[in-house]
């Protein structure tokens, strides 16, 4: 909106941002390249291990002498292979929070690249499960500082009217990598050398680079500045992300209120010692809503139960589950490769449609709806598979509804989870609430990655499509949650959700409009009007 007045919100108080430029959109949407990472790998493990050499290789099997179930990974091994990525980047993402505050969010970011390739190159020059476990477990910290980090730094730069939409690019970014690492597992499954599964493996190092060089060249995030102290970078940070002169009237709207309120967490949360930074994550009243230990305990179950809904499952090990699930003597489907391709294709088709949603209809909405979905999917698979699991059109069906319930959470829960931990957190505490809320994705994700093979597997617990009657039960955990304790923050400021959640319920927090703002709540209207003596008279 190139001048004119600056536009005012519905509840009284001036909008504190630019007009949203394309160059806004472009350095959220390569920020956003780091979700590949995450992608790519939950989908190139899912196929490396129902590889016939990579079995030979790391089993030292023959398939000639071994036949049926008992040639493939015991559910131990697997386990461990697929959950140890899961562990370091958990680890990973908890130290993430302290170098995001100490070097900059883009620095850590840039740190993750260069420790996730070292990772790769020990995964790729291995032949023996030693090398490729700590190869993955060194990869999963730099996993940890990208994935931390990254929604943290998209939620800081993006403009508040898109923020949703563009921090869902993220997840859409991980569908991306899922259906690229199917692509490139079904292209390789069936080498008799190693290059099966070194070409999947060693494909990764090319994401990171992409990254890595690419976010040189990106700014670092005003909000980082301001916590520092450093008001002019911040000052000038701002102005490049927005498209603006520095002495744009809008410029020093935006950062006279990020200033005012980082003053204003301040009085409440006091910095202090290292120990004393984490401990105020935990600050509060847990039964008051805008307590830090509220939003922390909402930022890691958020995460744990987006991990619940159970779609790793499919993305971690649906090439094993298809092949049970179609047996060749029951007139089935034979190439589990190709099913679990499709699946990831359904993913990245689905998740375009949280871009439009999330802003138009909202967070809050999004979540329950994804959630009531999935239940229905699940419940759907499960009954067809316990009474009818034999008939060919019953597997077709629920291959068709497992694509559905993808349907669900690639459009919802996907990226919704994502976008509200990137919101719910004052400056304070934001690196270390969303590298904890994080961790916590990846903790639960490292227990799923555990705990589903002993479940499912043939020579355990043998659950087969009766597991989604467990996803199923999880999801309407979901949807209980999400009604309780999930609050709408579409088209607010970063600030204004900061007065959202003090002054509101999440069941009510859809019609709270902003009413004040913190620049003139800590008297900073004269500091602002001084900080800008050059504002172009078309401006005002």
């Amino acid at each position: 909106m190139p001048g004119g007045v600056v536009p005012m919100s519905s509840g009284g108080t001036p909008r504190v941002e630019a007009p949203v430029t394309f160059k806004a959109y472009l350095m959220c949407a390569f920020a956003a390249f780091g979700g590949i990472f995450f992608g790519y790998d939950s989908g190139y493990i899912n196929g490396v291990t129902a590889m016939k050499y990579f079995i030979e290789t790391f089993e030292h099997l023959d398939p000639n002498v071994v036949k049926g179930d008992a040639f493939a990974i015991p559910a131990s091994r697997k386990s461990l292979i697929v959950s140890i990525l899961s562990a370091g980047t958990f680890f990973g993402a908890l130290i993430a929070g302290d170098l995001a505050d100490w070097f900059g969010r883009r620095t850590t970011i840039i740190t993750g690249c260069v420790v996730f390739i070292i990772g790769v190159i020990l995964q790729t020059a291995s032949s023996s499960l030693g090398l490729l476990v700590a190869g993955r477990l060194v990869a999963g910290f730099g996993m940890g500082f990208v994935s931390a980090i990254i929604i943290l730094y998209m939620s800081e730069i993006a403009p508040r009217k898109v923020r949703g939409a563009l921090v869902s690019g993220y997840q859409f970014c991980v569908t991306i990598g899922l259906m690229l690492a199917a692509c490139v597992d079904y292209g390789t499954q069936n080498y008799t050398t190693s290059a099966s599964y070194r070409i999947p493996i060693g494909l990764q190092m090319l994401w990171a680079l992409i990254l890595g060089v690419g976010l040189l060249f990106l700014p670092e995030s005003p909000r980082y500045f301001i916590r520092k102290g450093r008001k002019d970078q911040a000052r000038t940070v701002l102005a490049r992300i927005r498209g603006q002169p520095e002495d744009s009237l809008f410029v020093e709207e935006e950062l006279t209120e990020i200033e005012a309120n980082h003053l204003y967490e301040l009085q409440s949360i006091p910095e202090g010692g290292y120990l004393t930074s984490w401990l105020n994550c935990f600050s509060g009243n847990i039964f008051h809503p805008n307590s830090n230990i509220r939003r922390t305990v909402l930022g890691t179950s958020l995460q744990m139960m987006q991990q619940w809904t159970g779609v790793n499952f499919i993305f971690y090990f649906g090439t094993g589950f298809f092949t049970d699930l179609f047996k060749q003597e029951h007139g089935g489907v034979n190439n589990p490769f190709l099913l679990s391709m499709i699946t990831t294709i359904v993913n990245v088709l689905s998740t375009p449609f949280s871009f439009y949603a999330i802003e138009k209809i909202g967070r809050r909405p999004l979540l329950l709806w994804g959630a009531l979905g999935m239940v229905i999917c699940q419940f759907i698979v499960a009954i067809l598979g316990v009474t009818d699991g034999d008939n060919p059109q019953a597997l077709s069906a629920m291959v068709a509804f497992i694509c559905i319930y993808i349907f669900f959470f690639a459009s919802t829960w996907g990226p919704g989870a994502w976008v509200v931990i990137g919101e719910i957190y004052p400056l304070p505490i934001r690196s270390r609430g969303v590298a904890l809320s994080t961790a916590s994705n990846w903790l639960w994700n490292c227990i799923i990655a555990v705990i589903t093979p002993f479940m499912v597997d043939s020579d355990k617990g043998n659950l087969g499509s009766k597991v989604f009657f467990i996803w199923g039960s999880l999801c309407a955990c979901a949807f209980v949650y999400t009604y309780f304790l999930i609050p709408e923050t579409k088209g607010l400021t970063l600030e204004q959700v900061d007065k959202m959640m003090e002054e509101t319920t999440p069941r009510t927090s859809a019609k709270w409009v902003p009413h004040s703002t913190f620049t003139a709540e800590m008297g900073m209207e004269d500091e602002k009007r001084a900080d800008a003596p050059q504002i172009s008279q078309h401006e005002v």
